[in-house]
């Protein structure tokens, strides 16, 4: 499944770790475009200069790791379509430029699914996705989550419970169905 990544699924340290993470898995391909991945650095520069050089970084990174995720912009197309919110718009043109299924995103609300059904184009949040994955090939999605987690216990020096690390990171469903009382540790 070709799925473009929203700007707003990439600030999330840890949910984009769990999205690259199962995208370097083959759980589908990861789509974006130089303004998503400019809005994610954007966002992230806001905090300072060091993490502006870190984003910055970590997106010539994942440029190196899924060299074929770049989508190219097309201006006509995305000055055709209609969206809630008009800056939204070159979201939805990459999705069919590059012939996506879906748009992962946190703001399903601004991707009515009416207005992206007619290019067969789906919106989808993360959370839900990863439920879905995680049910149907846990044997894949699991070790991505607990090695997202075994890093961000490295990174904050202490022990955090998982659950609590992924309904930080917006994933909670996911979580439980991993780490919750009837989860198979």
């Amino acid at each position: 499944m070709k799925l473009v990544i929203d700007a707003c699924v990439l600030y999330p340290s840890v949910l984009r770790e769990v999205v690259f993470g199962a995208a370097k898995a083959g759980l589908f391909t990861p789509l974006w475009s130089e303004r998503i991945l400019g809005e994610w650095t954007h966002a992230v520069a806001r905090l300072g200069p060091v993490q502006a050089m870190q984003a910055k970084s970590e997106a010539a990174v994942l440029a190196a790791q899924f060299p074929k995720a770049l989508v190219p912009a097309d201006t006509v197309l995305e000055a055709q379509l209609y969206l809630p919110d008009p800056n939204d718009r070159h979201v939805f043109a990459t999705a069919i430029t590059a012939a996506a299924e879906g748009i992962l995103t946190l703001n399903l609300k601004d991707f009515p699914t009416r207005s992206l059904a007619e290019y067969g184009v789906s919106p989808i949040g993360p959370d839900a996705y990863f439920y879905q994955i995680g049910q149907r090939s846990p044997e894949i999605l699991r070790p991505v989550t607990d090695a997202v987690h075994a890093q961000a216990q490295r990174l904050l020096g202490e022990a955090i419970a998982p659950r609590a690390l992924y309904k930080k990171a917006r994933l909670p469903r996911m979580a439980k169905l991993f780490y919750g009382p009837q989860a198979a540790q």
